[in-house]
This record gives C-alpha cells, sequence and structure tokens, in this order.
C-alpha cells in the first residue's frame, strides 16, 4: 500500500477516533460527516463532501448514480455510518465506489459502534 495513504487514513482514523470520543454514538450520520471533513480540513487536509459517483452501462450514463460521503485529498474514499452494527453491504457499497472511481483505498467507519475501534473496516482495491 502506498505510504501517502497509508498516513492519511491514519489521520482520518485520529480524527474520527476523537470526535467519538466527544460527541459520542447515536448522532445522525450527516452530523459526523460534517464533523469529520471540518476535522480533517483543520489539520490542512481538501476533503469533498457528498461526491457524484458515475456509472456507466453501454450506451446509459448515469452521472450521479451514487455518492460517496466523503473523498479526502481526492484519494481516499470514507463511507461513514451510524448503526449498531455494521453488516456485508456496507462493505460491499464501499468496494463498489472504489472500483467506480478507480481509487485503492477506502474506510467505512461506523460512529454507532460502542467502541470505535470495531466501527472501522479498511478496504482495498485491486491490491
Amino acid at each position: 500500500m502506498d505510504e501517502p495513504l497509508n498516513w492519511l487514513s491514519g489521520q482520518v482514523v485520529d480524527a474520527a477516533f476523537r470526535i467519538h470520543v466527544r460527541l459520542g454514538s447515536g448522532l445522525l450520520e450527516s452530523v459526523y460527516e460534517m464533523v469529520l471533513a471540518y476535522e480533517l480540513e483543520k489539520r490542512g487536509l481538501s476533503v469533498a463532501r457528498q461526491v457524484p459517483i458515475e456509472i456507466r452501462y453501454d450506451d446509459l450514463f448515469i452521472k450521479e448514480a451514487f455518492r460517496a460521503d466523503l473523498i479526502v485529498e481526492d484519494a481516499l474514499i470514507i463511507e461513514l455510518k451510524s448503526v449498531e452494527t455494521l453488516l456485508p453491504v456496507h462493505s460491499k457499497q464501499l468496494l463498489t465506489y472504489l472500483k467506480l472511481t478507480n481509487k485503492k483505498l477506502g474506510l467505512l467507519l461506523n460512529f454507532g459502534a460502542p467502541v470505535f475501534k470495531d466501527g472501522i473496516v479498511r478496504l482495498v482495491n485491486g491490491l
């Protein structure tokens, strides 16, 4: 894995952990999205929110088929959840985003987990 991506994912996990400690679980995903974007921007990182992801199927082009919660430094996709338990479909969702955007690394972060480290899933595309 690319060293800058590892550093970047470490920054995201650290910021998300600090948010989980301060705010706890149980808030809406949209709140965690805004706060995490804010924290990462404070660290000097570029963050895009609700990024449209397109899909092509033969001659059909769907410009906004999906939306990634956050993309950091145009390299790392972050999918946020605030649920009691992550399901396999959540990982599949992120892996789909990685494949469609041709990005290498994604983080699935569940702010609903009582222990934050249990709510972190790191996914790679094509490695």
